[in-house]
């Protein structure tokens, strides 16, 4: 089977190959209408496959684009496991729920963040509580996101952020940019002043599809983070917490954390895994964020720094929102069969070893 015929150029494109394609595969399917427009001024929507009985006590969920552009990878992953007829080999009461670009402004205006410029994996906080803070981000926020997009104003401020690095190593300064932030509303890792319409989305869809679920797998698709092609698997939760341990029996010795250094993501505040836990309190809950490597975390971080500039300052369809908009492309997408399909097998191996966690012969293996 050629993978690579489940990914999409574009969120549309990548909307209608999921539809047709739950759709062929016996799936419930429903949509949720965001009341926002794509660049081209199209319709833009959540949209939500389930394959076995509602009732089911164990669930596999997948998500794509919860950063909005890493949904082409997700997509095309959530398609190339219905096209496998893999929803036909589900063990008796075990379903599959599909939740596809749940940031579809994200994903159709090839943004990570959502419509309010909130990342969402961020925004999953009590804002009634005293907001987090960043002083790495704080104390850079003016070189992390420049007024000026000039090469000599991005010289200076590149400088900045390389003297930060120096001082204090780049794990710090991978945390002071991208652990998230509550200050500045234009700028980067924003995670907002409330929940966002994903959150609020993602929430609701919890809660009409899941208020049976005993035991919960969830896969959340990322990309921009590690080796080109490889898929680590991230626990939010630190290795003495009983959701790392059965991660860690579900997927093997691959796993690791965001808050011991061995992740290439950095600890983060609001991210949505560690909530299902909340949203979920009834349920056993083992969640992983399913990251594939791109490009170096450096031209991924350009890459964000160049957008945030962008919708701040630039018109729509002007060649230097054409340059910067194929820079987040690359950032967070390869157009390379060989990546494709190793995102695809990657992503069949974790659902397979997800959902034997969940079956029966999966308990029987602990």
């Amino acid at each position: 089977m050629d993978a690579s015929r489940s990914f999409s150029d574009s969120y549309d494109q990548a909307r209608e190959k999921f539809v047709a394609a739950a759709t062929r595969g016996g799936a419930v399917v429903e949509k949720i209408s965001l009341p926002e427009r794509g660049p081209d001024g199209g319709a833009l929507s959540t949209d939500i496959a389930l394959f076995g009985p509602r009732t089911a006590d164990r669930v596999l969920v997948t998500i794509s684009g919860t950063h909005g552009i890493e949904g082409f990878a997700g997509s095309g992953a959530q398609i190339d496991w219905i096209e496998r007829g893999e929803p036909a080999r589900l063990p008796p009461g075990v379903a599959a729920l599909q939740i596809h670009a749940i940031n579809p402004y994200g994903f159709a205006w090839l943004r990570r963040v959502t419509q309010e410029n909130v990342d969402l994996n961020r925004n999953w906080i009590d804002f009634t509580q005293t907001l987090p803070r960043n002083p790495g981000y704080e104390e850079l926020a003016d070189a992390i996101c420049p007024a000026d997009w000039s090469k000599d104003a991005r010289s200076a401020a590149d400088k900045t952020l390389l003297d930060y690095c120096a001082r204090h190593g780049k794990v710090a300064w991978q945390m002071a940019i991208s652990g998230g932030q509550y200050q500045h509303p234009s700028g980067m890792f924003f995670g907002g002043a409330g929940p966002t319409w994903s959150r609020r989305t993602q929430s609701q869809i919890f809660a009409e599809y899941l208020d049976n679920a005993a035991k919960v797998a969830i896969i959340d698709f990322h990309t921009g983070l590690g080796p080109w092609g490889l898929g680590e698997r991230i626990v939010p939760g630190s290795r003495a917490t009983r959701e790392f341990e059965r991660a860690l029996r579900w997927y093997g010795i691959g796993v690791s954390s965001a808050l011991d250094g061995t992740s290439t993501s950095a600890p983060i505040s609001g991210d949505g895994l560690s909530a299902s836990i909340r949203l979920l309190p009834h349920a056993e809950v083992t969640g992983v964020a399913l990251e594939f490597g791109t490009v170096p975390v450096e031209r991924v971080v350009e890459a964000l720094r160049a957008d945030s500039w962008l919708h701040a300052n630039c018109e729509p369809e002007s060649s230097q929102w054409r340059e910067i908009k194929e820079q987040m492309r690359t950032a967070f997408y390869s157009d390379s069969s060989e990546w494709k399909g190793m995102i695809a097998i990657q992503a069949l191996l974790a659902c397979r070893q997800a959902i034997g966690g969940l079956s029966a012969a999966g308990e029987l293996l602990r």
